[in-house]
């Protein structure tokens, strides 16, 4: 292609916000804007080089005036650039600006926010796991996974693939869903992701015109616009994996908290249950916590002792984390 046909770019900047409130993580939405369609997106900002130096800032600069929200942890996950991604094809090739998102991961307290303020701009928190349902492991294996997904992903992966794949259909599916020998990895977020979205059984391949309907009778969790439910994928996938060599968990936390309120922060994002005494021992093995000598009465029943990070740990190892095991 020559220079003078190439489309130019625009950069845009979305954030994968992340909160965790009684067991519910939470991934903060904004609404549509008009012509955007009628679901909710994550916080997008074009990046202003005249107004920002960095990409970060910018994207803090977006967050801020469409939420009220200050942020804390920060960390870009991927770029996002695929043809059509936020127009149609024909929008694409008549010169119409390419627009490359830049993703970002990042980390809240609920309880630091102004719910008066953000609540005023229309943004609001969304249970992650209305965005995957097949991904909450807390309760036991979801029934969605036997009643909706694996028999209509098995038939998929029998039909004849556009252009040959390595690894086959078959084989990213055994391997995104643990079946056969292959265990379930929590981590796999985003891999189970793109394989519904290229099976045609989410909203977002119907809205970007890879097929017609997707045949279910229910929708497979809450859609969002564009590839906007693939960054996010993207975003849980990276904490899940991050929580397990980073201290990013207690960004999540308050300054002071039970191991119990540890316990079920972790669970929530990692999607599993944990046996209580083997987590407990976990953490105490790793030496992230120390007690302030406190303790809580929040819950009623007999006073738990309270906790902090112990920040004195990133001195001390080069990879400090909670690695889990296997599923409690």
């Amino acid at each position: 292609m020559q220079a003078d046909r190439i489309p130019p770019l625009r950069i845009g900047l979305n954030a994968a916000i992340v909160a965790v409130t009684n067991r519910t993580p939470s991934i903060l939405t904004v609404p549509a804007t008009p012509g955007d369609g009628p679901a909710d997106g994550l916080p997008f900002g074009p990046f202003d080089p005249v107004r920002h130096r960095t990409f970060e800032a910018s994207l803090r600069g977006s967050v801020e005036s469409q939420t009220a929200l200050n942020l804390g942890y920060v960390e870009q996950l991927y770029t996002f650039g695929d043809r059509g991604r936020q127009m149609d094809f024909d929008e694409a090739r008549d010169g119409s600006p390419h627009l490359v998102s830049v993703g970002y991961l990042a980390l809240t307290r609920a309880d630091a926010e102004n719910p008066e303020a953000l609540h005023a701009t229309g943004a609001r928190w969304r249970d992650w796991y209305e965005l995957f349902p097949w991904e909450d492991w807390r309760e036991g294996r979801p029934s969605m996974l036997d009643a909706a997904i694996l028999p209509r992903l098995k038939p998929w992966a029998e039909q004849p693939a556009e252009r040959p794949q390595n690894p086959s259909r078959k084989a990213r599916i055994r391997l995104a869903f643990g079946l056969g020998d292959f265990p379930w990895d929590e981590e796999r977020v985003l891999d189970r992701y793109e394989l519904l979205y290229e099976a045609g059984l989410l909203a977002e391949a119907v809205a970007d015109q890879r097929v017609k309907s997707t045949g279910l009778a229910s929708p497979l969790g809450r859609a969002m616009r564009f590839d906007h439910r693939r960054i996010a994928a993207t975003a849980v996938q990276r904490l899940r994996a991050k929580i397990k060599y980073r201290p990013v968990i207690f960004e999540l936390m308050p300054p002071e908290f039970t191991l119990t309120e540890l316990q079920t922060t972790v669970e929530a994002i990692s999607g599993r249950h944990l046996h209580k005494q083997n987590f407990r021992r976990l953490v105490e093995g790793a030496e992230l916590v120390e007690p302030t000598g406190a303790s809580s009465s929040a819950t009623g029943g007999r006073p738990a002792a309270l906790y902090r990070f112990r920040a004195k740990i990133l001195e001390e190892r080069p990879a400090p984390g909670l690695r889990l095991g296997g599923r409690g």
